[in-house]
C-alpha cells in the first residue's frame, strides 16, 4: 500500500492506494486557514496517523510553487508554508520509506494518464481548471518535468495579450487569470449574474448562496444567460491555450478536470469551437479533448502513481 496525500488550500486528503491504483480508503480534513507552519504540519500528521501502518511508500501532491524534487513547498493558497520542507518532514516521519512529492496539478494529470481518460495516450496534457489553472505533460509516454518540475504549467499561457485581466503571476491575460473559478465568478457577478438558477431545492445549497465555480457551472447548465456567457469566455480561452500547447508539443489528447469542467457542454462546446479555429496545422487537428474521468480521487491516485508506476512519472532527476 502507498500512503497518498493531497494538500490543497481548502482541504487535505490522505488515502491508501493499492498497486493496481485502487483507492482502498481515504480521509479528509479542512486546511486550517491563516495557520502557521507547525499548525498546518500537525493537522497533516493527525490526518495520516490512522493510515500509517504497513506502508511501502508515501506519494504527495501539493500546490505550488515548490522547489522540486527537494519538496520545499510555498503554496500560493497556503501562506503559512513558505519554503516548508514537506518532503524532508515526511521522510523523517516515515523513516526507511521512499517519499515522492510533486505539484498537485501534475498528480492529477498523472492519474488521468495512468488510470483515467488518458490511458493509452503517449502524448497528452492533463489540465485542472479550478481555483487555479494547472497541468502536467506526458510526452513519449513519460511525465515531462522540465528543468524545475513545472513543465505543463498551461495556466500561464497568454490568451488575451491586449487588455487581458491581471494575473497573480504579475502578467496580463494568462489563461489562469481568465478561466480560474474565482476570477470567472467575479466576471459573472460584474455582468449581472445572480447565483442560484440551478438551486437544487434539497437542502444542500447554502442559504448564503456561496459564490463558487461549481455553482456557476450548474447555473450555466441550467441556462442562466450570464453563466452561459462566463463559461463561453472560459471555454474559448482554454481552447486557444490547448491549440497553442498542441502545436508546441504534438499532443493527441487533453483531459480537463476541476470544478469548472462540471459545466459540460456550456464549457466544452466553446472550447472545441475555439480549438478548431486555432488548431489549423494538420497534425494538430487530431487532438481530442475529454473531461477528466477520476473526479475527487484523482489527486490521491496520481500521488501514489509517483511510486507505483516505476519511473514513468518519476525520473532519475527526482530520486
Amino acid at each position: 500500500m502507498i500512503l497518498a496525500i493531497d494538500v490543497g488550500g481548502t482541504k487535505m486528503a490522505a488515502g491508501l492506494v493499492a498497486r493496481d491504483g485502487t483507492l482502498a480508503c481515504s480521509r479528509r480534513v479542512a486546511t486550517p486557514q491563516d495557520a502557521d507552519a507547525e499548525t498546518l504540519w500537525k493537522t497533516l500528521t493527525g490526518l495520516v496517523a490512522p493510515l500509517a501502518r504497513g506502508l511501502d511508500g508515501v506519494g504527495v501532491g501539493c500546490g505550488g510553487p515548490m522547489a522540486w524534487p527537494e519538496g520545499e513547498v510555498s503554496p500560493l493558497n497556503i501562506p503559512g508554508w513558505r519554503g516548508f520542507p514537506l518532503r524532508a518532514r515526511l521522510t523523517a516521519r516515515f523513516p526507511g520509506l521512499p517519499v515522492r512529492l510533486h505539484n498537485d496539478a501534475v498528480c492529477l494529470a498523472v492519474a488521468e494518464h495512468w488510470r483515467g481518460a488518458g490511458q493509452g495516450s503517449d502524448d497528452m496534457l492533463g489540465m485542472v481548471v479550478s481555483t487555479g489553472v494547472g497541468g502536467g505533460l506526458i510526452l513519449n509516454g513519460r511525465l515531462a518535468n522540465g528543468g524545475t518540475g513545472n513543465a505543463g504549467h498551461i495556466g500561464h499561457v497568454v490568451v488575451e495579450p491586449e487588455g487581458g485581466p491581471r494575473c497573480g503571476c504579475g502578467g496580463h491575460g494568462c489563461l489562469e487569470a481568465v478561466a480560474r473559478g474565482p476570477g470567472l465568478t467575479a466576471w459573472a457577478l460584474r455582468n449581472g449574474w445572480e447565483p442560484g438558477t440551478a438551486k437544487p431545492g434539497d437542502g444542500t445549497y447554502p442559504e448564503e448562496r456561496q459564490v463558487m465555480a461549481r455553482v456557476l457551472a450548474a447555473d450555466a447548465r441550467a441556462g442562466d444567460p450570464v453563466a452561459v456567457l462566463a463559461m463561453r469566455r472560459a471555454g474559448r480561452a482554454i481552447g486557444v491555450a490547448v491549440a497553442s500547447a498542441t502545436h508546441l508539443c504534438d499532443l493527441d489528447l487533453v483531459t480537463v478536470g476541476g470544478g469548472l469542467s462540471q459545466a459540460g457542454e456550456p464549457l466544452f462546446g466553446p472550447l472545441e469551437e475555439a480549438l478548431r479555429e486555432h488548431a489549423r496545422m494538420g497534425f494538430a487537428r487530431r487532438v481530442k479533448v475529454l473531461p477528466a474521468a477520476l473526479g475527487q480521487e484523482a489527486g490521491l491516485i496520481g500521488a501514489a502513481a509517483l511510486l507505483l508506476a516505476g519511473d514513468t512519472y518519476w525520473g532519475t532527476s527526482g530520486a
